[in-house]
């Protein structure tokens, strides 16, 4: 197994004004919102380079599926993803 990071995080207080800051202002690419049928589970991804994505996810989302109480907004609500193909 390599070692790699391959999805950032950023926990985000409004999803919609974030996709539109890295989409329109940064001019990342991305298919937009994805997973709002889910609950917990909207969220954007954008392709950095092969095999690397940065993805917004808000924050209180970011807070339950890491079992964390949502605190005050911070410079540090993010993860660091590492994908493998099996247990």
């Amino acid at each position: 197994m390599k070692p790699r990071i391959t999805v950032l995080t950023l926990g985000v207080d409004d999803l919609e004004r974030s996709l539109r800051f890295y989409r329109d202002g940064l001019g990342l690419p991305t298919e937009g919102i994805i997973g709002q049928e889910f609950e917990h589970g909207a969220v954007v991804f954008f392709d950095l380079q092969p095999g690397l994505k940065l993805a917004l996810w808000n924050r209180r989302d970011l807070a339950h599926e890491a079992k964390v109480p949502l605190s005050a907004p911070s410079a540090t609500e993010m993860t660091i993803g590492h994908n493998v193909g099996s247990k």
